[in-house]
């Protein structure tokens, strides 16, 4: 017999079974994911870090996602402007410039550290060994930056040393792109340059001890190096944690799966999680546009003075 209670399940019975019909039509416009990640390190270093999680999100989200490495920091840029990488993993800076340059492109979660920050530093090492105590010695001396995009490795330099006084073309003798965190640290360490500008969250976590504890930096002679062998001589202010992002076309329900994936990862796939960071972050925090304006008007005062120069 039908009466009041059971139509009124029925009704939100047929409600639910819409919603959720509703929420895989995304699969049909979507039924392969791919997130393209900055080649901060070195290739295969940064595909074992992020090959874990593209397949936690293959199976929290139900169809394949699909790793893209880039060889530089704009091709992450450039893939989200195609619609090629539904999501992109980018630095601060790069995505600052993807921003200005008319890329669609959410910042939904960013990686907190031990120490409870959703940030890090840019920092300038020299060897410890060296003769060069201070920023002021490298005057006339080779730096190593990073990727024109990079924040810790071009950006941030280039505006904190400027507000000091110090042009990052004209103070150094020559400053040369590297084209990864790795690759800067190396340069330093063999002797290529005077000087590393690198990312740096905390004194036990960083891009260089991250290298260290995967064995591949190494001096000119190939002997291991330690974090004692190097001396920092530049530190910025803090900076936001480069972003993981969603273009902004992408169906709603599809966006809310990726970040709630991404919130719910270190509990439900805590080996993957950390893999990204050498298990030296704790968890994903909601982030926004507005956490990013900072680093966007770093970028545009970078680009006015390179027009100027």
């Amino acid at each position: 017999m039908l009466n009041r209670r059971t139509l009124i399940g029925a009704a939100f019975a047929t409600l639910a079974i819409a919603g959720a019909a509703h929420a895989e039509d995304w699969k049909a416009q979507y039924p392969e994911l791919t997130l393209a990640v900055i080649p901060a390190e070195n290739a295969s270093t940064t595909t074992d870090r992020y090959t874990p999680l593209t397949n936690y999100l293959s199976k929290e989200l139900g169809v394949p996602v699909k790793l893209a490495v880039a060889t530089d920091y704009a091709a992450v840029i450039e893939a989200q402007r195609a619609g090629n990488a539904q999501i992109g993993f980018y630095g601060p800076a790069s995505y600052a410039r993807a921003v200005l340059t008319g890329v669609a492109t959410e910042p939904v979660v960013v990686s907190r550290h031990s120490n409870g920050a959703t940030g890090y530093y840019s920092v300038i090492y020299t060897l410890a060994s060296g003769p060069y105590k201070s920023i002021d010695d490298l005057k006339g001396k080779r730096l190593a930056l990073v990727d024109p995009n990079s924040t810790s490795g071009n950006n941030a330099p280039r505006y904190f040393l400027h507000r000091d006084g110090k042009d990052v073309d004209t103070f150094f003798s020559e400053a040369i792109f590297a084209g990864s965190h790795d690759n800067a640290v190396l340069a330093l360490a063999q002797g290529t340059v005077d000087a590393a500008a690198n990312s740096w969250n905390s004194e036990n976590d960083s891009n260089l001890t991250r290298m260290i504890t995967k064995g591949v930096l190494k001096d000119a002679n190939g002997n291991p190096m330690k974090k004692e062998d190097f001396r920092i001589v530049f530190k910025s202010d803090f900076l936001p944690e480069g972003p993981y992002s969603v273009l902004a076309s992408l169906p709603a329900d599809l966006k809310k799966q990726i970040t709630e994936a991404f919130l719910a990862m270190p509990k439900k796939d805590k080996a993957a999680f950390d893999a990204l960071s050498d298990g030296k972050d704790i968890e994903f925090a909601p982030t926004s546009a507005k956490d990013y304006e900072p680093v966007v008007d770093m970028v545009k005062f970078n680009d006015e003075q390179r027009k100027k120069s």
